[in-house]
């Protein structure tokens, strides 16, 4: 299976795995994807992450959150910048996400960092995903 979008791959995961309430998910790992992953446990939609190596790969577990009524805290996890269609968005304009409730994770030249950091910092760059 050819992977043309691995970013878009991570967040079908969780998804499918937040669904049907499973406590964690693996998938291969890659700087960008731990990253991600590090923005999603500061922002409080996973519990944890962790890499470990399986043979010459490298694995990235995600352990998932849920609230009392064993619902996922993700409600929805949305790629927005696609291999064929790239979205950017300069540091004034970068979009909101449910009026601030949610996050945007935008790759700029400083790395990863959510929506609200990106505007502080003034910097613009590749809205990757919304999560909310």
């Amino acid at each position: 299976m050819s992977m043309t979008d691995p970013i878009a791959d991570m967040l079908t995961r969780i998804r499918n795995a937040a669904m049907v309430s499973m406590p964690e998910v693996s998938m291969p790992s890659s700087k960008l994807k731990v990253e991600l992953a590090r923005i999603l446990k500061e922002e409080g939609y996973i519990a944890d992450y962790s890499v470990s190596d399986e043979g010459k790969f490298k694995v990235l577990t995600i352990t998932l959150k849920y609230d009392s009524k064993k619902k996922s805290v993700i409600t929805k996890l949305q790629r927005v910048s696609k291999p064929g269609l790239r979205s950017y968005s300069k540091s004034q304009n970068i979009p909101q996400v449910l009026g601030g409730m949610g996050i945007a994770v935008i790759s700029t030249s400083k790395g990863l960092m959510t929506d609200r950091r990106a505007r502080k910092e003034n910097v613009g760059g590749e809205v990757l995903c919304y999560v909310y």
